[in-house]
């Protein structure tokens, strides 16, 4: 695909990173030469000095001939403005990084006026992820459908797992609103069927409602944990975003802040969290706030070398699952061999979201593909589809349909309910159906039947 993105500073760097690496025709735009230069002769990329605003410069840039522009400079009304000449340019999709809590809590309401593709708020987005791995702290990978409303858990099953030698069919669904999807064993990888036995040491993915698998994975003795008290060092974005998230979840949540003014303004947002002005680096208020015997702990300060200081600190004397931001990936090096439990890079992160979102266009041009994850080093996709009234597979039965081996339906979201499907159930018009499958380059929900 070819693709422009204006803005080359961490964020704008890091998607042109990953989308060159998947081997895409990027052109960068941006103000400052001195970034452009820096971009464009560390990458394959073209290089466009100007202001991405302006309808010369994105002309310059290709945007007229170009598949998608990402817009990601440091402001979010440049970046909506630019998203929209793009358009009157003649780019067909257009991505904004918006990360303002004002503008992104009101996005919905004209996203479909300004003609956006998609909208990402790097902050908003880490608090999500980090708010996964909190909700289940022992879990392998989270993947979300439906707008988060329907998961997909890999989790590893223990020796002491009620799941050991049953046959999946032999399994409490909880009333068949759960399924167990894959199964990995061995370094292979199996779509299981109701005939499958699960053995210790399997890696199982787990897909239904995020409160529905927390009742799974208690059942069958699946301790992956759930952050009921959690501490947030730093009192930035993410923070906020991601203390919104866990209070909503039902956790108690603490925010250590150093600055004052900033502690005012979390007390005024954030009713049900408890703010503490100190500093976050002083170990004697870490243990008197109850560091020792928290579930979770999310170090979200400004540098990264506190942030690393305080998570080795804080592993050493509690058992918490520890979250640590890094924004520099200079350190990367150095933290594979610290032994950090958890590291997220806000950057790196947006990168990954919207490449996933490009893989999911790329493979969906003319299709219905909503969504798209590679799963198990790429050996399964789960795609999420959109059903058309005219699609083959609407209105019969799951069990009569013709479906392709090594191919699952394994969620169908109608009107915001999840449905774990059934030999019996239909999809209907305007679904969105998830399906996993060891078949590459599904373009529409129809490719998941065999040709007669």
């Amino acid at each position: 695909m070819k693709i422009v993105i204006v803005g080359c500073g961490k964020v704008g760097s890091s998607i042109a990173n990953q989308l060159n690496a998947e081997g895409h025709e990027i052109s960068v735009v941006d103000i400052s030469p001195k970034a452009v230069k820096r971009l464009s002769e560390s990458l394959d990329v073209m290089g466009i000095e100007g202001n991405g605003a302006t309808f010369d410069a994105l002309a310059e840039a290709g945007a007229q001939t170009a598949d998608l522009v990402i817009a990601a400079t440091a402001r979010d009304e440049v970046n909506l403005y630019t998203c929209l000449m793009a358009r009157a340019a003649g780019t067909p999709h257009t991505i904004a990084r918006v990360r303002s809590p004002e503008y992104t809590n009101d996005l919905h309401r004209v996203k479909d006026h300004l003609r956006l593709s998609m909208a990402i708020n790097p902050e908003l987005t880490e608090a999500l992820e980090i708010s996964r791995l909190l909700r289940f702290s022992g879990a392998l990978e989270i993947d979300s459908f439906s707008k988060g409303a329907a998961e997909l858990i890999k989790v590893q099953v223990p020796e002491k797992s009620s799941l050991i030698n049953k046959k999946i069919s032999q399994i409490d669904n909880l009333r068949g609103k759960v399924r167990i999807c894959t199964v990995e064993r061995n370094g292979g990888v199996y779509i299981a069927n109701g005939d499958f036995i699960i053995m210790a040491g399997d890696k199982i993915s787990v897909i239904s409602k995020p409160e529905i698998a927390a009742k799974f994975f208690k059942k069958t003795n699946l301790n992956i944990g759930r952050s009921r008290d959690v501490i947030l060092l730093g009192g930035g974005k993410v923070s906020y975003y991601l203390a919104q998230k866990l209070i909503k979840s039902g956790a108690n949540v603490k925010i250590i802040e150093r600055n004052e003014q900033r502690c005012n303004a979390l007390s005024e947002m954030l009713h049900d969290a408890t703010i503490i002005h100190g500093d976050c680096m002083e170990q004697d208020l870490l243990l008197s706030e109850g560091i020792e015997n928290v579930d979770g702990v999310a170090a979200l300060m400004d540098y990264d070398e506190e942030n690393i200081l305080i998570s080795l600190y804080i592993q050493s004397v509690s058992k918490a699952k520890v979250i640590t931001k890094v924004n520099n990936d200079s350190f990367d090096s150095i933290i594979d061999k610290l032994g950090l439990e958890c590291v997220m890079n806000p950057k790196v992160l947006t990168g990954e979201y919207i490449a996933r979102y490009i893989r999911a266009m790329q493979n969906s041009m003319g299709s219905n593909v909503e969504t798209l994850y590679k799963l198990h080093e790429d050996q399964i996709e789960a795609l999420e589809f959109r059903a058309r009234r005219s699609s083959k597979t609407v209105g019969t039965a799951i069990m009569d349909l013709n479906l392709k081996n090594d191919l699952q339906i394994i969620c169908i979201s109608r009107a915001g309910k999840v449905i774990i499907p059934h030999g019996n159930d239909m999809i209907m018009p305007d679904d969105l159906v998830v399906v996993i499958t060891k078949h590459k380059g599904l373009n529409d929900l129809d490719d998941i039947l065999n040709r007669r």
